[in-house]
């Protein structure tokens, strides 16, 4: 409703200004050519001389009054054209805020409501202190979710950010790998890193080990209970690259196509503990880094993701 309105609105602005700067210019011209005729010469020539100038000039005027009619029927349409595609891209990032808006609020009531819900019935009525230690227990974990997701999307406000380039300090990638599979926990147990040279690249520790243990975590989330996760490093030229190989159950094309929007799930994957922002977040991150992520999955054999950053200055 609020871009039907900015589009008649807009619409009827550019029509406005359009007829009023052509009709200033008819007028122009017909005040340009009425003044550079000599109206004594025409006198002098005679009756008929006068009566032809007086028929140019009514000629002029019916063709400057015709085309601007024409011009009030045919201007609403060509405006009301560039109107849209003006709007088009301010719709488009508007519809996409407010589906970050609704995926933040839904994701943010989920662990309020369990913690809400926990503390009213622990205060519902006396309990043993085993019942309370558990109901805190779970009220804690809900917290815990959500400082996570709180984190998560800061970390991508930071990305957007130019200034996060100037923190940037030349890393080991290796030690970065290592550290991701370190953040697994008890899974880490799972992941086979692939010994390569020593690759160095420039930027943020923190977010680029963020970054691939989240893709970590999710080769690890999807690819069964004791599937193997393969991690392998390597480097040519300017570009390092990480490839984390799982033998999942994989996604169809339409699957991958989502799979770095913010909030989107697979339909399988809803039952998985997770707020769908791993994904973008490492996308968000390697944005800043000036590298990419790219996702390839085979429905039935596994997914693939690779990590792809500019090798540090110093090395080239």
């Amino acid at each position: 409703m609020i871009f039907r309105r900015a589009l008649v609105r807009l619409t009827l602005t550019y029509t406005l200004v359009q007829l009023i700067l052509f009709g200033a210019f008819a007028l122009g011209i017909y005040a340009f050519v009425v003044g550079t005729f000599d109206i004594d010469a025409a006198e002098l020539d005679g009756e008929a001389s006068r009566n032809v100038a007086e028929q140019g000039f009514a000629n002029l005027r019916t063709g400057l009054i015709t085309g601007y009619a024409l011009l009030v029927v045919v201007l609403p349409v060509s405006s009301f054209v560039m109107a849209r595609g003006a709007l088009a891209p301010v719709r488009r990032s508007y519809e996409l805020q407010q589906r970050f808006v609704d995926g933040v609020s839904h994701e943010f009531r989920t662990p309020l409501s369990v913690i809400q819900g926990e503390l009213e019935l622990a205060l519902s009525k006396s309990r043993t202190p085993a019942q309370y230690r558990a109901a805190m227990t779970v009220a804690l974990e809900a917290a815990g979710g959500l400082t996570r997701l709180t984190n998560d999307l800061l970390l991508l406000t930071r990305a957007d950010s130019g200034e996060l380039e100037a923190t940037f300090e030349t890393v080991s990638l290796n030690d970065i790998v290592d550290r991701a599979r370190e953040a697994l926990g008890v899974a880490a147990t799972r992941v086979a890193i692939r010994e390569s040279e020593p690759v160095t690249v420039l930027g943020s520790p923190e977010l680029l080990t963020r970054a691939l243990a989240n893709v970590m975590d999710n080769a690890v989330k999807f690819s069964g209970p004791s599937g193997p996760i393969e991690v392998s490093l390597s480097s040519t030229g300017r570009v390092a690259s990480v490839l984390v190989r799982d033998d999942g159950p994989g996604m169809t094309d339409a699957e991958s196509a989502h799979a770095f929007d913010r909030f989107w799930r697979a339909q399988e994957a809803r039952s998985t503990p997770g707020y769908g922002l791993g994904l973008p977040l490492v996308r968000q991150i390697l944005a800043a880094h000036h590298g990419r992520v790219s996702i390839a999955s085979v429905v039935g054999v596994g997914t693939s993701v690779t990590v792809t950053l500019p090798v540090s200055p110093s090395l080239l």
